[in-house]
């Protein structure tokens, strides 16, 4: 009896990791090579790849420069209002990805305030239906993920260790990066991770204020649209391969680094 629970864990486990991979697997069996290589010789057919890597980068640039000193404010608990803030941060992964859209088109569109003012700079880079309208709807999906897994990384971080660096000499910025970011770095790195996946991914907000320049999601959509199934899937798999190596790599590198602090901790016996 003993055993029970034990297998019916992992026997559920085994269940839902089937589960959750049954659709790659489908998705590798119903495209062969032959249609990939067809699919991505036609002209322009790998202008969404470099669309979405463009956008998704540079949005990730601005989660990680702007997200992380506020996760570090959240952490620290030196945020006035916590509480309202962390609710602003949550409250758009509780909007349909639609919705966000709709509402920043009042935001950024021609008639919302910031639209109205990066129109009159050059209204061909910025504005809706451009590269600066995907990166924007890509950072809002995205970089909630990436505050909120930044603040719990860096919670995890003895505030001792940096008040020790202050003691020895070291300014707060340089007690930030020689001692809090490389004890956060796995959790950070899991952060980034999840968040590239979820802005290369963006579609909701992206369909509605940056149809154009088309990314790899809209892509999927037109070819399905235009040309049926076997097209788009071509697509979907080309945005797995673009979106997957990073969060692979960063679980990777996250797991082997907890592991080498787990082997670090010193073992106390108490006789």
């Amino acid at each position: 009896m003993g055993r029970l629970p034990g297998t019916a864990a992992v026997l559920t486990s085994a269940i839902v990791w089937v589960a959750l991979l049954g659709p790659l697997v489908v998705l590798l069996f119903q495209v062969s090579p032959h249609t990939i290589r067809v699919n991505l010789d036609q002209p322009g057919a790998l202008d969404p790849l470099w669309t979405s890597l463009e956008a998704s980068a540079m949005a990730l640039g601005f989660m990680v420069v702007l997200g992380t000193p506020l996760a570090y404010l959240l952490a620290r608990g030196r945020v006035k209002l916590a509480r309202v803030v962390e609710a602003g941060i949550v409250l758009p992964l509780l909007m349909p990805p639609l919705v966000i859209g709709l509402l920043l088109i009042f935001l950024i569109g021609q008639a919302g305030p910031v639209g109205r003012f990066v129109s009159s700079i050059n209204p061909n880079v910025f504005g809706v239906n451009t590269m600066f309208a995907l990166v924007v709807a890509e950072f809002y999906e995205a970089a909630p993920y990436y505050i909120i897994s930044a603040a719990a990384a860096l919670t995890t971080v003895d505030q001792r260790l940096e008040q020790d660096a202050l003691l020895l000499g070291d300014r707060p910025l340089s007690a930030f990066r020689r001692i809090t970011l490389p004890l956060a770095a796995p959790g950070l790195a899991t952060g980034i991770a999840i968040s590239w996946a979820r802005a290369m991914g963006a579609f909701g907000a992206v369909l509605i204020i940056a149809y154009n320049p088309a990314g790899l999601p809209i892509d999927i959509d037109q070819s399905f649209i235009a040309n049926g199934l076997t097209p788009a899937l071509v697509v979907a798999l080309l945005l797995i391969v673009a979106a997957l190596p990073l969060p692979l790599l960063a679980f990777l590198w996250s797991a082997r680094a907890r592991g080498r602090r787990s082997a670090a901790v010193p073992v106390t016996v108490s006789l």
